[in-house]
């Protein structure tokens, strides 16, 4: 593909989504496509959650032990944080034609609380109620056991939500995620190869919203 220019303008900003469980790479491959996308001359940014907020801290401070919120504690958290982000990092990045990469979204809640007995499509249903709806959402696949195997030297562990029966479920969920900006993405490969195949979709898509300076 023709490289582009260093100040490649978007006609609008793109909110692009990695997803999947624990161990599948999606800050690695956030890291590698922000640092693509600004290469290739776009405006990004790149944001996760839980984010930084004050509910974001409590969720990570509350990982650390298994069962310490229900899952209705989680997904109120979980929302009272997305809706900060949306608000504060999301809306006004979007607002300046920036490719917004974001690690997390919706859909991890949908798939981790939908795991534990809520809802799903409630779930979405309330979060698209007040979230931006995301033009490409990245699910990065893997086993549960390979999931936990790359994240097993982590100094710190997600005991709420790293447990193989428990991602079984999670993963089943986002296997049944559907839709024309979804996809589906076999991530026990290498990240370059991973890597290749989003940076490929991406630039692809961004092509149509591009005004070259």
């Amino acid at each position: 593909m023709q490289a582009k220019s260093r100040n490649a303008r978007l006609s609008r900003g793109i909110l692009i989504v990695l997803e999947g469980i624990d161990g599948g790479g999606k800050t690695t491959q956030a890291e590698n496509l922000l640092r693509v996308l600004r290469a290739e001359g776009y405006e990004a940014a790149c944001f996760r959650e839980p984010s930084d907020s004050r509910w974001g801290r409590i969720i990570r401070e509350k990982a650390t032990a298994q069962d310490s919120l229900t899952p209705e504690e989680e997904l109120e958290l979980f929302q009272r944080d997305r809706r900060n982000n949306v608000d504060c990092n999301l809306r006004p990045a979007l607002a300046e034609h920036k490719v917004v990469i974001l690690d997390r979204y919706y859909f991890s809640t949908m798939a981790y609380q939908g795991a534990k007995g809520l809802d799903p499509q409630m779930i979405r249903e309330a979060n698209e109620s007040f979230a931006v709806i995301p033009d490409l959402v990245f699910i990065l696949d893997v086993d549960p056991a390979h999931g936990l195997q790359r994240i097993e030297g982590r100094k710190r562990r997600d005991l709420l939500f790293e447990r193989e029966d428990y991602l079984r479920d999670v993963r089943a969920i986002f296997q049944s995620l559907e839709g024309e900006n979804i996809f589906h993405v076999d991530a026990r490969r290498s990240a370059e190869e991973v890597s290749g195949d989003l940076t490929s979709i991406v630039l692809d898509y961004l092509e149509f919203f591009t005004n070259d300076g």
